[in-house]
């Protein structure tokens, strides 16, 4: 578990993460996360939930017409 520290920024309020969380998330200065409300609570993430559904639209739709790709590819 890792405790983070709220600090203002400007008019805005900040949230300081630890090296060690930023590495474990693969962060860095600049990157985005996304708060994601789930049943246990708040998820942050720096995947885009968005991005993830329209990817497995995509893959649905690839796995579904399969042989018509492989016939494509050729």
């Amino acid at each position: 578990m890792h405790k983070l520290k709220l600090t203002t920024i400007g008019s805005s309020t900040g949230a300081v993460f630890p090296k060690e969380l930023l590495a474990q998330l693969k962060l860095k200065k600049g990157d985005q996360i996304y708060a994601v409300e789930t049943p246990e609570g708040v998820l942050l993430t720096p995947y885009d939930p968005t991005l993830e559904s329209q990817l497995e639209i995509g893959r649905d739709f690839m796995n579904k017409y399969r042989d018509t790709f492989k016939v494509l590819a050729k």
